[in-house]
């Protein structure tokens, strides 16, 4: 395309910055908004491709870019937008600015990355995928190049090209019969070899053949042509990471060689258990190898790394001096000290006296990086106390040194307003976020996706503080703003469009609330399919909102589908098709149906006590449900039984004075009350109501905004 022609009216392409087999991908100007981007083009087919392949290449194209355009996680690469224009199919992404795993390998001559920067490695990629595969997508071809570790130390995982949705096996199938190759050799699970079953444990594997490359260097089945390679991938068993990283703490290795078992039963249930492994082995190296941790990143280091990659790593200790030009491992997060957060002049608000200075050093830059992941960490161990006071320290230390309204120095203090919220301190997080609001439309206007962005988290915001009206009206106006700048259909406008829905109904505005669940179901379903799980949780808000406005008819045929559609993707025993059962049986009960509704109640509370255990809340809640079924049928004193079981069971786990509990113990008392008990009816109101209000005089007051 000449320099002067624009991609669809908007993109101009200015120069290539990759080439794959699907096609090229270009740094391009986005003319409306005046922003870089990436650009991924489908690249141009000679006359020897036959027509059935060129439309299974165009049909999976069109299918990344569905794909792609749901997921949206801090791990992996936002797309902006996709079409096609004059025959070339093309998807706009963020440019990142970085280096992929197989590039930062080749800049330090195939040496292994130091020991803490595989660790991190492993957590990011973990929690992206763990994302995925709830979303049921599945990649399919996990590999260095397509994980790329940005400038500011932050990991994604690019490029769904060949990824499928894992309830569609059909259509997988239809694409992969045409005997394209898919996935890499160095990275292709034994079941992708063998043509075999191929779910969300195959990422793992792909996962463990990358982490087992950039800790020693070398990919586990690296020598010989591609057959050999495959035939080792099957056939067998890797050896071990340690005996060339013998500095590699021993449970890395471990979650190594059990990613990469042969049968998928063997390798971690899923990424969730493999982000919970890493945790625990994070844990127990700082616990029991920091020497040896920090013995090992100097001698990495003298590998001539390129200097862009010196602010990657998490950190030096948390109480040591940092020498120059040397920095440690990551840092020890059980021992995070006023060397991390600053001293209380500086985490207290007030930035240090005197000038900031002409420049900032690099290291200095990199080192409040470092904290910065530190405290994302911290975020992740559920710290939040913690992370708050670093993101704190070093939005007021990036303020001084790089100015106000800089982006480093606005996510920091967006991400400390996300954990002041995740303390239940709303207003704080409120005025926090108000700040930075103002900060982005100063530096980026008001439509750029990241002010939309803030402006969202404000919405949710004063949801939380119980301003609704307000809530609901920057809901909107975020969800108009959104549409025009990304799309009606793009999932941020589809998310805004939510929150709007959502605080309709909390303000009584069902029918409102009711007319943009359903617009949002259909328009996830046209971008992800029916049985995407974001179209089902789209139904759902509609299924319930059906009742709400008493159409109990409507709410029964809704819940109904959604039953079926949860059973296909999810199977008969996840939470959300149990939950699906649940609105079925009170749809049901809503109708004068009880005998059908107390059957429905005991078979999902069978199924929740099995999968989910006897106590979880879901369980008490159909337990209740079979409760009230029987009431209604005159069955009284079995009734009883159900009520004080739940509501001993909420006592024990959440104490006499919890709202849930008190509703429990009235459930309880109006039962004795229609069994003609009256005086133990009495008793036990009165002795519920003393409880419920000792426990509200011991609880501390809830943020106000005077």
């Amino acid at each position: 395309m000449a320099d002067s022609e624009l991609m669809h009216g908007r993109y101009r392409l200015l120069d290539r910055i990759g080439r794959g087999g699907m096609g090229e991908v270009w740094r391009a100007r986005d003319t409306s908004l005046g922003r870089h981007v990436a650009v991924k083009c489908l690249k141009p087919l000679g006359s020897r491709r036959d027509p059935k392949t060129l439309r299974v290449l165009r049909e999976r194209f069109r299918r990344e870019a569905r794909v792609a355009a749901a997921l949206q996680h801090r791990g992996i690469t936002v797309v902006h937008d996709f079409g096609e224009d004059d025959g070339t199919l093309f998807l706009v992404m963020e440019l990142l600015t970085g280096r992929n795993l197989s590039q930062l390998l080749e800049d330090n001559r195939r040496h292994p990355l130091p020991v803490p920067d595989v660790i991190d490695i492993a957590e990011q990629v973990a929690a992206a995928l763990a994302y995925t595969h709830e979303h049921a997508v599945v990649h399919r071809d996990l590999k260095p190049a397509n994980i790329v570790r940005t400038a500011d130390g932050t990991v994604k995982i690019c490029d769904f090209g060949i990824a499928r949705l894992g309830h569609d096996i059909g259509f997988t199938a239809r694409l992969t019969g045409t005997g394209i190759a898919m996935g890499t050799p160095h990275y292709m699970s034994p079941e992708q070899i063998d043509a075999g079953t191929v779910d969300h444990r195959s990422d793992l594997y792909s996962l463990g053949c990358v982490l087992y490359e950039i800790a020693t260097g070398a990919p586990p089945f690296g020598d010989g042509d591609a057959w050999a390679v495959l035939v080792g991938h099957r056939d067998t068993a890797p050896e071990p990471p340690r005996a060339h990283r013998p500095e590699l703490p021993e449970p890395y290795e471990r979650i190594m060689l059990e990613l990469l078992a042969k049968d998928p039963d063997d390798r971690p249930v899923d990424a969730g258990e493999l982000t919970a492994r890493l945790a625990d082995a994070r844990r127990g190296h700082h616990g029991r190898q920091p020497r040896a941790a920090q013995d090992t990143v100097p001698a990495a280091r003298t590998r001539r790394l390129p200097s862009w990659t010196r602010g990657m790593g998490i950190g030096s200790p948390a109480g040591g001096a940092r020498s120059p030009g040397r920095g440690g491992p990551g840092p020890a997060l059980a021992q995070l000290t006023g060397a991390w957060t600053g001293p209380p002049s500086r985490g207290s608000g007030t930035p240090p006296a005197g000038p900031p200075p002409q420049a900032a050093s690099a290291d200095t830059i990199a080192g409040l990086g470092e904290r910065h992941d530190a405290g994302i960490g911290l975020g992740r161990l559920g710290r939040w106390d913690e992370a708050a006071a670093v993101h704190r320290a070093v939005a007021d230390e990036r303020a001084w040194l790089l100015g106000p309204d800089h982006p480093d120095t606005l996510e920091a203090r967006r991400r400390t307003a996300e954990a002041l919220a995740r303390l239940g301190r709303h207003f704080e997080a409120h005025q926090i976020l108000a700040a930075v609001l103002a900060g982005l439309r100063r530096a980026r206007g008001d439509d750029h996706p990241g002010t939309l962005s803030c402006r969202h988290d404000l919405a949710v915001g004063l949801g939380r503080l119980g301003r609704l009206e307000d809530a609901y009206r920057t809901a909107r106006e975020v969800a108009g703003a959104r549409a025009a700048v990304l799309g009606e259909r793009h999932p941020d406008t589809l998310c805004s469009r939510g929150e709007a829905a959502c605080l309709a109904g909390r303000l009584g505005r069902w029918t409102e609330a009711l007319g943009e669940y359903r617009k949002i179901a259909d328009a996830r379903a046209a971008a992800c399919g029916a049985d995407h799980p974001d179209t089902l949780a789209a139904r759902s808000d509609v299924a319930l909102t059906l009742g709400r406005l008493g159409r109990a008819a409507d709410a029964l045929a809704a819940h109904r589908e959604l039953v079926a559609g949860h059973t296909r993707t999810h199977g008969p025993d996840a939470a959300v098709t149990l939950r699906a059962r649940h609105g079925l049986g009170v749809a049901m009960g809503r109708l004068g149906r009880w005998e059908e509704a107390l059957a429905e109640a005991g078979e999902v509370a069978a199924r929740r006590a099995a999968t989910l255990g006897s106590g979880h809340p879901d369980t008490l809640v159909s337990l209740r449900e079979r409760a009230v079924a029987l009431g209604w049928l005159g069955r009284w004193d079995e009734a009883l039984g159900l009520y004080h079981e739940v509501a001993d069971v909420r006592e024990r786990e959440w104490g006499p004075a919890h709202a849930d509990t008190f509703a429990a113990r009235a459930d309880e008392a109006q039962c004795l009350e229609r069994l003609g008990r009256t005086a133990e009816a009495v008793a036990l109101h009165r002795r519920a109501v003393a409880l419920r209000r000792a426990g509200a005089e011991h609880r501390e007051p809830a943020d106000r905004p005077w």
